[in-house]
Formats: C-alpha cells, structure tokens, sequence
C-alpha cells in the first residue's frame, strides 16, 4: 500500500510531461494493489483526485492508453465510483478512444463504459450524450464475422457494454433498436454460437430487448426463431435452457414469429423436454416441464401457428398433447386443457374434437378436481368446454354427452375465474336449446346462485357473465316455469339493472328477456319491475339520443306490452311516454320510426 501511495503521487506529478517508462510503472503498481484489494485501492484512487489526470491519458497517441483504460474498468467495478468517473470527465474520452484500432485499447475502454454504465444512471446519460452506442454497434457489424479468440474477446465485451447500457431501460432499448442492434446481434449468435461467453451475453441482450413491441417486429425480420431452437437442441444443461427460454418466451408472444418457432422445430423440442421431465421430481425437472409446457400453450395462442400444429386433428403434436389430460401430473393437465382451448378457437376444429371424443376427456379430468379443486385445471377445462360449446353441431351433442351436469358441481365454487368460466359454458350450451335452457331455468340452486353472483360487485366479469346467464335461461326457453323461478328467487330487479348497462348487447338481451316475461307471466313480475322502476329507465332509454337503435326499438316494444298491467299502465302514464315516442316517428332507423308509430297508436288508445 505504501509503494500505492508513491505511485499515486508520482503520477500526479509527472502525468502531464512524464515518460512512458516512469508512467508504466506507476499504472503497473495500480493495477497490481487493485488486483490483491479493489475496493480500497478504488477508495485510495478516489481521493488522490488521480481521476481527472486519467482524462489526460486517454489519448490514442499514448502507449498507456490501454492500461489506464483498465484501471478505470477495475474501478468502476465499484458502484461508489461511477459518478466519479463521470464526474472526473472521463466518459467523452473513452468514447473517442472507440474510435482507434488497437484491440487491446478497444478492449479495456469496452469494459470501462460497460462498468461505469453498470446500474448507473449518469453513466448511461453521459455515454449516450457522447454517441458511444454507435460506435460499438458499428464496431459489432464489421467485425462480427471475425472468428479469432481475441476478436470474439472484444465482441463479448461490446456486447456486454451495450446490455449495461440499456438494461431495464427502455428510451435506451429503443435507441439501440432503432440503430439497428437486433439483426447484428441475430448474426452474431448464428456465426459465434460455439463461443460460450459470447452466446450467453447474446442472449442476455436478447432477453433485455425481447420485451419491447417495437423489437419483437424487428426480431421477426431475422432468422432468430432457426438460431434459438437450434442453439436450443444443442443444450444440456438446465440452466443454459432456462436462458433461451426466458428469451423464447416474450418473443413467442409474437404471432409471426410463432409460426417461425414452430417451423423451425420448437415443439418438437419442447414435448422431448416434457416426456423426459414427467415423471421426474427434481426441482429443476419440474421447473423445466412448467416452462415447456406454458411455451407450447403460448404458441397455440397464434392462429396460423396453431392451425399448423393441428393438421386437421391428424397431427401428431395434437395427439400428444390430448395425452396429457388425463396425466397425473397436475401441470400437464393444466398445459393439456389450455391447449384444447386454443385448438377450438374455430368450428371447424371444434367440431372434429367433439365428434372424436375430446369432451369425455375433459370431463373426467374435471371430475378429478371436484374434491381437491385445483382451480387453475378447474377454469382451464371449463375454458375449453366453453370454446367448444360455440358451434351450433356441438350444443346437442354436448349436452346429451352430460356436460351441463358435469359444470354443474362446480357451481359452490368460490373463486370468481372459476365461476365466470362456468357461466360462460353454460350460456354457450343453452344457446337456442330450449329445453336444457327450461331444465337449467327451473333448477332453483342454479337460479339462485346466480342472482347471488348478480351482486359480485367485486368481480365486473362475473356479475355480467351471471346477468347474462339469467337473460339466456328466459330468451332460449320462453317458458313460464322459468319466469317463475327467477321471479322467486329475486332475479327480476338485476335483469332491469342489465337494461343499463355500457353494453348494447347485454341491455339488449335483457329488454327481449323482459319483453318475454311482460308476455308470459306479466301478473307474477309486476310487484317486481314496479320496484325494479323499470317504467323510469324505458323513458330513460327512449329519451336519450345515445340509445342505440335496437334498444330503442325493444323499449318500445316493452312498453307496449307493460300496458297489460294496471300497476304499470299508470306508470307509464305519469311519465308522458306519447312526447317521446312522438318524436320517435322521425327517427332515421325505418323499424324505430314504424314501431314508435304502433307505440304511439297503442299509447293515444290505452290513455
């Protein structure tokens, strides 16, 4: 440490008219005392005020250059000594120096603006003001073919100043896009994939930008989908994976480069990950399964990514994954379920699942968490039934193969994904089915559980899934029984509340479901949609010019059929319906103006 202090002082003094000799030996002697301790030969280094000495140095001329510049690299390892080196002005030099040719000075300068960019805000601020990420990307790009160990040295360390640079933040991630870093990189893991260390540092790059929207359009221009599987299959262990995962998916949630990453082999890897880890309860095994699973769902999420891998329901990754259903293993079931419902997101698919037996599947695997309730498999199978429940073929064959019953045990569910699934499945089924909406409609637990859930405030999905449910039941069946039922356990007021809701379509399929009830069990409901003041909101409806046309429309037709009872009739009267109707008669929609009309004929006789 003495010969430290002697070093430091010399170089105070003669830095500036020195020679080379006596300058080396004191950079040596730095050097050496920041190998055996580098945080208090930083401390010492700070003090001397020997930093803004070292601006002076860095000069392409000198013969020091390189190893001032690695003092600096040595320092800034140390997070109390950024600002300093950006203090002591040495960004604006360094960054020139990226402008020389000697290898060993592109190195350490490298390594400098990397570590003094390190979680460094004003290093950052003051390379980007300088223009150094240019100069490295320019760098990348002529030199990325060069595969000699000293070069690919360099290219590591460029690579690394360059995520330092922009890591976690995205004005400088943008930047680095925008200068066109991405397809550089793309080339450099194609040409350098045997260099470990350089590869690792591409990826960690590609990890950093893969998040933004911007990058992963730019990504889809490369051939980054052959790269990755291909670096992919060649790895063994866990943890190199793991990196290329966490690459592969923020990319995948591109639809272009999923087709790409399907093409290029991805899910052939992926079901090898999943029959080699199954059975396995290591740590890693099973965090390796999770990972591979939820990646292959992710790349059914794209239409033509999907429709690839389902080959007509002949292809071979569609059989194994209708497999894993009825696996013990809990994340298969879950990977398996979700995977359906990406496959049914088209008739024509849906329609070749049901007629081949996929519903029986799904409906033994939910019957084994009926008990234990694992409620992610819960609301995945309920999903898949759901999609698969929308063309018209598949409702019968649905529900006589005991579909609605099997969603039916999980109506004492308390957690909100799982009953919005399970309502949405339902009113899928029932859709122009009367009589399993009537069956449904006069079952008093069902009817019951949903006007409780009308009132989940706290769950918008859910209270709007339950209210619809209710509308279907009345609208599929047109069945008194029904009505009854749903007048009985209080579910009249929430269809009225429906009536206003920011959706035309759900205030649209409550008004025809209470213009059914109106027509079929009038005298039943009227208590109700009294205290509902359902008179109040149809003049509501009718007097706001935002009203949609067809709601318009429907309220007029309740109206009219309100006037069957006297309760209502006066109602209706008290408010001066014949004003607004009246103007109606102008309206620009021909079937609003016709039926305001009728409505009015209808009003002027009954007043």
């Amino acid at each position: 440490m003495d010969n430290l202090s002697e070093a430091l002082k010399k170089l105070k003094i003669t830095a500036v008219d020195s020679t080379a000799d006596s300058l080396e030996g004191c950079l040596d002697c730095l050097l050496q005392a920041l190998a055996q301790n580098n945080t208090e030969t930083s401390e010492k280094i700070q003090k001397s005020g020997i930093l803004q000495v070292f601006a002076s140095l860095l000069t392409p001329q000198s013969s020091c250059t390189a190893k001032v510049a690695n003092i600096i690299a040595e320092v800034a390892k140390n997070e109390f000594m950024r600002n300093p080196c950006v203090e002591a002005g040495l960004i604006p030099p360094l960054v020139q120096l990226l402008n020389c040719k000697d290898q060993e000075v592109l190195l350490q300068t490298g390594r400098a603006l990397g570590n003094i960019c390190y979680d460094s805000h004003e290093g950052r601020s003051a390379v980007d003001h300088a223009g150094g990420a240019q100069i490295v990307i320019d760098h990348l790009r002529s030199l990325c073919s060069k595969t000699d160990p000293a070069n690919e040295k360099l290219l590591t360390v460029f690579c690394g100043m360059l995520m330092n640079y922009s890591n976690e933040n995205d004005t400088l991630q943008s930047q680095l896009i925008n200068m066109g870093v991405i397809p550089t990189l793309v080339k450099l893991l194609g040409i350098h994939c045997q260099n470990a260390a350089l590869t690792e540092m591409c990826l960690v790059a590609f990890g950093n930008l893969a998040e933004l929207e911007t990058s992963k359009e730019q990504f889809a221009y490369t051939n980054i989908a052959e790269e990755l599987v291909k670096l992919f299959k060649k790895q063994i262990e866990h943890d190199k994976k793991e990196m290329i995962f966490e690459v592969l998916a923020p990319l995948a949630e591109n639809d272009i480069i999923k087709l790409q990453l399907v093409e290029a082999g991805l899910v052939e890897c992926l079901l090898e990950i999943v029959q080699k880890t199954v059975d396995s309860d290591k740590e890693e095994d099973i965090a390796e399964l999770k990972t591979a699973s939820d990646l292959m769902v992710l790349l059914l999420l794209g239409d033509e990514s999907m429709q690839k891998l389902f080959e007509g329901g002949k292809g071979s990754v569609f059989q194994r994954v209708l497999l894993w259903i009825p696996s013990n293993n809990h994340q298969l079931q879950l990977a398996g379920a979700l995977a359906i419902a990406n496959f049914a997101r088209n008739d024509g698919n849906c329609i070749h699942m049901v007629d081949n037996g996929i519903v029986q599947k799904l409906m033994d695997l939910l019957d084994r968490h009926v008990e234990d309730g694992n409620v992610t498999v819960q609301h995945a199978a309920l999903s898949a039934l759901r999609n698969l429940a929308i063309p018209v073929v598949n409702k019968a064959k649905m529900l006589s193969a005991g579909v609605a019953e099997a969603v039916l045990k999980f109506l004492r569910s308390e957690m909100p994904p799982v009953q919005f699934k399970l309502l949405g499945t339902l009113r899928m089924l029932i859709d122009a089915q009367a009589e399993a909406a009537e069956q449904l409609g006069k079952n008093v637990k069902l009817v019951e559980r949903l006007v409780e859930w009308c009132e989940a405030k706290d769950h918008a999905g859910v209270m709007g899934e339950s209210n619809r449910l209710l509308s279907a039941l009345i609208r599929h069946s047109k069945s008194k029984d029904v009505i009854r039922t749903i007048v009985q356990s209080g579910g009249i007021k929430h269809l009225v509340t429906m009536a206003t809701s920011e959706h035309v379509i759900m205030q649209n399929e409550a008004l025809v479901a209470l213009a059914l009830i109106a027509a079929l069990e009038l005298a039943t409901a009227e208590k109700d949609l009294e205290s509902a003041q359902l008179v109040q909101i149809l003049h509501r409806l009718l007097s706001d010019e935002r009203s949609a046309p067809e709601i318009k429309y429907n309220s007029m037709v309740l109206i009219c059929a309100l006037m069957g009872s006297e309760l209502l009739h006066k109602e209706v009267q008290r408010l001066a319906f014949l004003d607004v109707v009246s103007k109606l008669r102008s309206h620009e929609n021909k079937t609003v103006a016709q039926q305001a009309s009728l409505t009015e004929q209808r009003l002027a006789v009954e007043s």
